[in-house]
């Protein structure tokens, strides 16, 4: 029974999730030998604040970007 777990920042919408959804199942479908009702795929958001990537979390980058886009 393959399980993937994807863990995204917060800010994408139900669309997106559920497309993302789709398309990793029909790739996991694809390439084994499995029954579409064993593929299990969960997406965990995780806030924008609670992720980091070199001790700046991503909200600190946002603000960052969007300082350096008024500024232009």
């Amino acid at each position: 029974m393959p399980q993937v777990a994807i863990t995204l920042a917060e800010g994408r919408t139900p669309e997106q999730i559920r497309a993302l959804l789709h398309e990793v199942h029909a790739a996991v479908l694809r390439t084994t030998n499995t029954k579409p009702e064993y593929i299990r795929v969960v997406v965990h958001e995780v806030p924008r604040s609670h992720w980091a990537t070199g001790d700046v979390t991503l909200t600190e980058m946002d603000a960052t970007a969007s300082g350096k886009e008024q500024q232009s």
